[in-house]
């Protein structure tokens, strides 16, 4: 999973399990099922006791582990695994943040896959590139296109 800093142009990537993953992703496509998963009863426990998902925090990272806490609207923190307080926080539809100090360490640059293979495409030009490419247009009589060619 990335969690994204758009205005850094950063990514933090966190390993999840494929269940995890799986809670996450069904509850970004709206994807309902017959019984209410874990994530889905938390919400609705929450929602029957007045109490709301205000954000998700991710706090820590130790030994490749991601921490994250719920802070809930009467102002109590409560301790969780990163993967369950975002799959809560997308289905209460709350904001994910990161410590600074968590971007700092674990964030990676994002680069845009349209300027990237913009830039390779440079690169091979750059490569391949002989002095004859810039001898003008075929039958331009090697002027470059420059002006002050032969006409006719």
């Amino acid at each position: 999973m990335l969690l994204l800093d758009t205005a850094a142009d950063l990514a933090i990537p966190i390993v999840i399990g494929a269940r995890e993953a799986s809670a996450i992703a069904m509850a970004q496509a709206g994807l309902a099922t017959p019984r209410p998963m874990t994530h889905d009863l938390l919400r609705d426990v929450l929602g029957a006791v007045g109490v709301a998902l205000e954000r998700v925090e991710i706090v820590a990272l130790e030994g490749g582990i991601y921490f994250a806490e719920l802070v809930l609207s009467n102002g109590v923190h409560l301790d969780s695994r990163a993967s369950d307080a975002i799959a809560l926080a997308v289905r209460t539809g709350s904001p994910v943040l990161c410590s600074a100090e968590i971007v700092a360490l674990a964030g990676v640059e994002i680069v845009d896959v349209d300027q990237q293979a913009e830039v390779e495409r440079f690169r091979d030009f750059l490569d391949h590139v002989t002095p004859e490419d810039f001898s003008g247009p075929p039958g331009g009589g090697g002027q470059g296109g420059q002006g002050g060619g032969r006409t006719g």
